[in-house]
């Protein structure tokens, strides 16, 4: 198994010292993208999580610096954020592997600083970047 991944049977994802440096040097550009889906028919596990750890809202500024684009498991995809490729990209879930296709899909979009945090659960991870 490679030193990427946190235990048997999960997503590579970053360490939170990793997430740590990658917040402390990114600022206030860094970009969280949540893949969770909102709607519970369409991603039944994400609704626990969800409960646990709401999306995004900019509108009560909760998680400011996040935005929801959902990953697709039907199209195997998602919306691309309207960003610079080159802009700090935390990719999350509920639990890591959504966030690890999500930040293949944007490194294959030619994104170029993507990290992926994991899921509230992962919650030293979660701790580094789930605020923002």
């Amino acid at each position: 198994m490679s030193s990427d991944h946190h235990g048997s049977g999960k997503a590579p994802m970053a360490s939170a010292s990793e997430l740590k440096d990658f917040v402390t040097s990114a600022g206030s550009k860094v970009l969280v993208i949540d893949v969770r889906h909102p709607d519970a028919s369409v991603e039944p596990s994400d609704a626990k999580s969800i409960e646990r750890t709401g999306l995004p809202d900019p509108t009560n500024n909760y998680r400011p610096q996040a935005i929801n684009l959902p990953w697709s498991r039907e199209s195997n995809s998602m919306e691309l954020p309207n960003v610079d490729k080159d802009t700090p990209i935390i990719t999350h879930c509920g639990a890591g592997w959504r966030g690890q296709v999500a930040k293949e899909y944007l490194e294959q979009h030619g994104f170029t600083n993507v990290l992926n945090g994991g899921g509230p659960r992962e919650s030293e991870e979660w701790n580094e970047f789930g605020s923002l």
